[in-house]
């Protein structure tokens, strides 16, 4: 059997967690989270974004490289809720629109990323979730993570903006592009269905339809 090293990439809410979980589950892959729990600058972050964005990025720059390095690695198949690339492109210049970073602090991070990146291995497939706004602030609601009440429309707005832009540009590896808007992969056995055939179907290079079907 071949061994694949998969990314899932997403705006804040559109099911990576649960998605990650549910194909590690089920196709017996190792798989690693995006450190939340144990994460000692986010709840600070969510309340005051222009004291604790740098530390925060570099924060994620060290944890993402050492999970993207290990499971790159890993002697069988494995999954990643959240890539690496995400923090520069998509998170970094949102705390650079927003001024929660200067452009000197901004510069300053890119390069050691950009250093960093630059010698990790390229996955196999970059799973891109995607989900309407009221969709996301609602189950970012049902969750009810503390350090996550702070989190407003406008902000996950210039998330999916930068979100749009990177996807435009992203050449590193093969994409797929699915819409989590109406999917349950918890609950809805053939929701997960659905999504692992199409997962099997872009590794195997098959051409890529619409999905969910439009």
């Amino acid at each position: 059997m071949a061994k694949h090293f998969v990314l899932v990439a997403g705006n804040i809410g559109t099911g990576k967690t649960s998605l990650a979980a549910k194909l590690g589950e089920r196709l017996g892959w190792e798989t690693a989270f995006e450190s939340v729990v144990d994460n000692p600058y986010l709840a600070d972050f969510y309340a005051d974004m222009p004291s604790w964005a740098f530390h925060l990025q570099v924060f994620f720059l060290g944890h993402r490289a050492r999970q993207h390095l290990q499971f790159s690695r890993a002697a069988g198949s494995a999954i990643i809720d959240r890539s690496i690339y995400e923090d520069a492109e998509i998170f970094a210049k949102a705390a650079l629109e927003l001024g929660s970073v200067t452009e000197r602090d901004y510069r300053t991070y890119r390069q050691v990323f950009d250093l960093v990146v630059g010698s990790l291995p390229t996955p196999d497939l970059l799973i891109f979730l995607k989900a309407e706004l009221p969709v996301l602030l609602k189950r970012i609601g049902a969750r009810g993570r503390d350090m996550e009440r702070g989190i407003s429309a406008e902000y996950l707005g210039l998330l999916e903006r930068l979100y749009s832009e990177w996807m435009a540009d992203f050449d590193l590896c093969p994409t797929l592009t699915i819409r989590t808007d109406d999917l349950d992969f918890v609950n809805e056995p053939q929701h997960l269905a659905l999504v692992v055939s199409r997962i099997r179907d872009k590794l195997a290079g098959k051409e890529e339809i619409a999905f969910p079907p439009e």
